[in-house]
C-alpha cells in the first residue's frame, strides 16, 4: 500500500512538474466587489497625486505648472493620442507630449513613462477628459 501512495506521488508531480496537468487558469474577470473598491481606492489615490503633479508639484526650477497652459487638463487632448506630434517630428503617445512640456515651457528633467508620477499624470489628465470619445489620431 505504501509503495502504491509513492508511486502515485511521484506520477502525480511528474505531471504537474511537466505540465501536462496544470492548476485551473484564473480568469481575468474573477473578482469581489471588495476588489473593485479597492482597485478604485487605489486608482483615486494615483489621480489625486497626479493633481498635485499638474497644479505645480514637478519640482521644476521656473515654477511653470502644466495648469497655467491647461487649466484642469483642458487642450491636453489626450484622447486623440497617440497622434502625430509637431514638436516632436513623429507619431507620439501622451507621455511624450508631457515630457515635451516638462523639458520645454517648465524646464525640468523628463520622467520615464513608466515613472509614477508620469502615471500620476496621465491618470489625472485622462480622469478630466472622462466622457470625450477616444479619437486616436486626430488635430
Amino acid at each position: 500500500m505504501r509503495n502504491r501512495r509513492t508511486v502515485l506521488a511521484i506520477a502525480v508531480v511528474t505531471l504537474v512538474a511537466t505540465g501536462i496537468v496544470t492548476a485551473p487558469p484564473t480568469r481575468a474577470d474573477n473578482f469581489t466587489q471588495a476588489d473593485l473598491d479597492l482597485w478604485q481606492r487605489e486608482y483615486q489615490t494615483v489621480v489625486t497625486q497626479g493633481e498635485k503633479l499638474f497644479h505645480g508639484g514637478l519640482g521644476n526650477q521656473n515654477k511653470v505648472s502644466c495648469d497655467q497652459c491647461h487649466p484642469n487638463a483642458a487642450n491636453t487632448h489626450a484622447e486623440t493620442y497617440p497622434k502625430f506630434q509637431q514638436q516632436l517630428g513623429k507619431v507620439a503617445v501622451l507621455g511624450e507630449m508631457i515630457n515635451w512640456c516638462i523639458r520645454n515651457p517648465l524646464q525640468g528633467k523628463p520622467l520615464a513613462l513608466d515613472d509614477p508620477k508620469m502615471i500620476a499624470l496621465q491618470a489625472y489628465i485622462l480622469q478630466e477628459r472622462r466622457g470625450v470619445p477616444l479619437a486616436p489620431g486626430k488635430h
